[in-house]
């Protein structure tokens, strides 16, 4: 008796989950994705300018030992305000898509950057691993953000390879 389960390979094309359109709903959730994070990093960013904001994030950038050292040159609200610009700019060249592939990866670059700093502060905030912190969930979603950055950038990344070099003859 043989246990092997093969796969089949002769999947109808005319189905409604056909290559042509699993790719276009592809391409749709790439677009949601996008956009939602470009949306995320706005309203952050925009929330990093208030006194509120940046009350807020010190007891996470204050012991995070890539981002503290910002307190000794900059206020509260100015150290706030950088990381609200941060997230801002790489939100803006992640939505330049349409535009420019290659600016959009250094959006999605910038972006895991932010989210790999604030995934940095469950390991650096005394006590944010422990589920009853108030920081734990607010810092676990930004590893589906992380995720999100990730395959968005990847995409503009494909989009760079697939780019006509500019200057050559045919």
């Amino acid at each position: 008796m043989s246990t092997r389960v093969e796969a089949r390979t002769d999947l109808p094309t005319s189905s409604i989950f056909g290559y042509t359109r699993a790719r276009a709903l592809e391409a749709l959730g790439t677009q949601v994705l996008r956009y939602g994070l470009v949306a995320v990093l706005v309203l952050f960013g925009l929330a990093k300018f208030t006194a509120a904001e940046a009350e807020a994030i010190k007891p996470l950038v204050s012991n995070s030992p890539f981002m503290s050292w910002m307190y000794a040159v900059l206020s509260d609200q100015g150290a706030s305000r950088v990381i609200g610009s941060i997230e801002l700019i790489a939100a803006a060249l992640i939505a330049a898509r349409p535009v420019s592939a290659r600016i959009s990866a250094i959006g999605s670059l910038l972006a895991v950057g932010i989210f790999l700093s604030t995934l940095s502060f469950l390991f650096s905030t005394p006590g944010a691993l422990a589920a009853t912190h108030p920081a734990h969930g607010f810092l676990l979603k930004d590893i589906v953000l992380l995720a999100a950055t990730i395959a968005i950038g990847t995409e503009a990344l494909r989009g760079i390879a697939e780019e006509p070099e500019s200057g050559r003859s045919p």
